[in-house]
């Protein structure tokens, strides 16, 4: 029992959240607070920041510990009002690492994927890339540099980052009093508008203190419109996690001078140049029209409930997989993840990346059983059915639908 992560108990309860969130808003008849296509975008970007983290995280806690034992300022006891104190510090490191990921165009590339869906509910909180915890973890070394102890960090992340979960939600309106002193969904709602008034405000997690400050707090007035300013034309899993990155590129390679090559990577989201990214989306055939996925809905919600039980299998027992185990199940989740993705806007070369992540399933189940030597017989009869059943036409049109959508 003492190799079991119970941390892999906080996926399923997620899921029962977003269910109950979901059934209340059935009954609210508040149909706009979820979108299917959205809902399932969210899911993709969460349970890829879940996986790729087990890899990673204790990389996190060992580089507290390094900070703490060799450059810590003070030695801070762990007595009850140092946890409070702690909380405070949390939220204002959280604050500052924030506020520069919305200022700072290499910061930004990693959170706006967060601020991509057009849709606030619980599922939003999932959308956190693997690249924006790794700049979260660089801010978090302030506090073992201060005198901190990990252990003590590691226990207020936790319960800062479950309470920020419920405040991605539209069915808790204001609070009253507790507006003036804690973050709120009414409140970090305002942060995720794309409303003029609302944009770069209430940057705070748990507490209003800080933008109160820091001249940055905003309460909710007209309801708000979600996402950004300039919305993204596609649910691709890859997409969503890169085209900013992209965009800089692209922005470097248009500037004229090294001043502006600078700009582009350390320079305000707000100087982008608006024309880059339709240039993109055209040049990588992100612009199409998407579709409303109902014929292939149930093949991809069964990928999807997959996904997770193998995500919550893989993170209850991590510490007893093999490297092996660990990259065959990081490749066979990524690539479902990209083919989730792909399914949502119907494209057409998700037929081959099903063959490949079907062969390589192949080839780890025969490697396991040591009989790789024969993998060649099934990669020989799917070849077969193929050429006597046409696979892939049977694919398209039950799968994609493709009678009735473009190429």
């Amino acid at each position: 029992m003492s190799h079991i992560n119970y941390l892999a108990f906080a996926i399923p309860a997620f899921f029962l959240f977003v269910f109950i969130e979901y059934r209340v808003a059935q009954h609210r008849r508040q149909k706009t607070v979820f979108k299917y296509e959205s809902s399932v975008a969210n899911f993709s970007i969460g349970i890829a920041e879940r996986l790729l983290n087990l890899f990673i995280a204790a990389s996190f806690y060992q580089v507290y510990f390094w900070v703490y034992n060799n450059y810590a300022i003070f030695n801070i006891s762990d007595k009850w009002y140092m946890w409070f104190i702690l909380l405070l510090a949390t939220d204002l490191v959280w604050y500052w690492y924030h506020r520069l990921g919305h200022e700072i165009n290499f910061l930004w590339a990693a959170h706006i994927v967060h601020h991509q869906s057009e849709e606030f509910n619980l599922t939003t909180a999932a959308r956190i890339t693997t690249i924006q915890a790794v700049f979260r973890n660089v801010f978090w070394c302030t506090l073992p540099l201060i005198g901190f102890h990990p252990n003590m960090i590691i226990t207020i992340l936790l319960a800062h980052g479950a309470y920020s979960f419920f405040t991605h939600t539209q069915l808790i309106g204001k609070l009253g009093l507790l507006e003036h002193i804690f973050i709120t969904p009414s409140l970090h709602g305002v942060h995720h508008a794309s409303d003029e008034k609302y944009l770069d405000k209430n940057y705070g997690d748990v507490f209003v203190f800080w933008d109160k400050l820091f001249g940055t707090f905003q309460t909710e007035e007209e309801a708000p419109k979600y996402g950004l300013t300039h919305p993204i034309k596609s649910y691709s899993f890859l997409w969503q996690h890169f085209h900013y990155y992209l965009e800089i590129l692209e922005a470097c390679k248009r500037a004229t001078s090294f001043k502006a090559k600078i700009n582009a990577v350390f320079g305000s989201p707000a100087l982008m140049d608006q024309n880059i990214r339709p240039y993109l989306e055209e040049k990588y055939h992100q612009a199409k029209k998407q579709t409303k996925p109902i014929q292939f809905k149930f093949y991809l919600n069964l990928q999807l409930v997959i996904v997770v039980g193998l995500l919550t299998l893989v993170t209850l027992f991590f510490k007893q997989l093999s490297a092996l185990d660990g990259a065959a199940v990081l490749t066979f989740i990524l690539l479902s993840l990209i083919n989730i993705g792909a399914l949502l806007e119907q494209r057409r070369w998700i037929y081959y990346l099903e063959c490949f992540r079907l062969i390589l399933t192949t080839a780890y189940i025969f490697y396991s059983f040591n009989i790789i030597e024969y993998l060649a017989l099934p990669v020989l009869l799917f070849i077969v059915l193929e050429r006597v059943f046409s696979l892939s036409d049977k694919y398209y049109k039950y799968v994609l639908d493709y009678q009735k959508t473009s190429k």
